[in-house]
């Protein structure tokens, strides 16, 4: 009998691989980070009913063409900026996620990034190491005084899974929290975007990358924030316009930034690695072993659902809504 074929463009751990075992032919990657080239994905898909990605495939016309057999793309990762959703849909394709495997990481880096930022961690760490320390002896009055979060004014932009994990580490912090997501809420603690970013000492960006929100964070919106606050991504890069972030950084209008994630990673713009206000990390907010476990593990659940013949049990999106 001849088994469904599953393609993971990864390196899985053999006792997750074992769970296919018997039920799919599994052709996997060499690298547990990067994936496989597109190419040698493209070759491979041809009689695949399932892959599994880092978000690294791109999942488009070309790719759906060249795997008339595919029924599911699973993705490794909360988001899922890579599907082409419509395509995916007219040739009945389903997408799922790992939508809460990396929600709790994802959010204590957040709060690192505030930390770090308000606290002045990554400027004392550099202070240190120069030995300017021993020379200069002990300062007291005010030289690293930071800022402290008891009472200050905190906005979520994205209110899923990530931005309500972030809630309620910033509660236990004595932040004042307050959240907009686009569907609107009743909860007495959303806000209007505009109304949040003028509000907040603090914002936070846990919004997804669409259409809508490319760039949601630009002149127009950056200019509204209070003076001297502080932005932090640990979102999608996409989401931020860097030309007008490091405008609002080097005027001293914004405070600083805690950045994960950039536009166009991984090239960081120059201007950002000069500013002394900024507290960069390489897109490793989720980055933990446990994390990384749980969505493997997701993904060859959604595989073995399909092979079932079942639906995905974290869909992105519903094959029988057309919008």
């Amino acid at each position: 009998m001849t088994l469904p074929v599953v393609v993971i463009t990864s390196r899985y751990p053999a006792d997750l691989l074992g769970r296919l075992s018997g039920r799919a032919t599994v052709r996997q990657g060499e690298e547990t980070e990067r994936g496989m080239p597109r190419k040698q994905a493209l070759a491979l898909l041809h009689d695949a009913v399932a892959v599994v990605t880092n978000n690294e495939l791109l999942i488009d016309d070309e790719l759906l063409a060249r795997a008339p057999t595919l029924r599911l793309v699973a993705n490794a990762t909360a988001g899922f900026d890579n599907m082409d959703i419509a395509a995916m849909r007219r040739r009945g394709v389903w997408g799922a996620n790992s939508p809460d495997s990396f929600s709790a990481d994802t959010a204590n880096h957040a709060i690192g990034l505030l930390l770090a930022l308000t606290r002045r961690l990554l400027e004392a760490d550099r202070y240190i190491r120069s030995g300017r320390w021993g020379q200069d002896g002990w300062m007291p009055g005010g030289r690293w005084d930071g800022m402290a979060l008891e009472g200050k004014r905190f906005g979520i932009v994205g209110f899923g899974h990530i931005g309500r994990q972030v809630a309620r580490r910033a509660t236990a912090f004595g932040l004042v929290v307050r959240h907009h997501s686009r569907s609107g809420s009743n909860d007495a603690d959303w806000m209007d975007l505009d109304a949040l970013l003028g509000w907040a000492d603090i914002v936070s960006l846990h919004c997804p990358l669409t259409s809508q929100t490319r760039h949601l964070m630009n002149a127009r919106t950056l200019g509204p924030m209070r003076p001297g606050a502080f932005l932090l991504n640990v979102a999608r890069g996409g989401v931020v316009n860097n030309d007008d972030l490091i405008a609002a950084l080097r005027s001293g209008h914004l405070g600083g930034a805690g950045l994960d994630v950039f536009d166009g990673e991984p090239q960081v713009p120059a201007a950002l690695l000069e500013l002394p206000n900024v507290v960069l990390s390489p897109h490793m907010g989720s980055c933990t072993r446990e994390a990384r476990q749980s969505a493997w593990s997701t993904c060859i659940d959604n595989a073995l659902r399909l092979l079932d013949g079942q639906p995905p049990a974290t869909p992105v999106f519903t094959l029988q809504d057309k919008q």
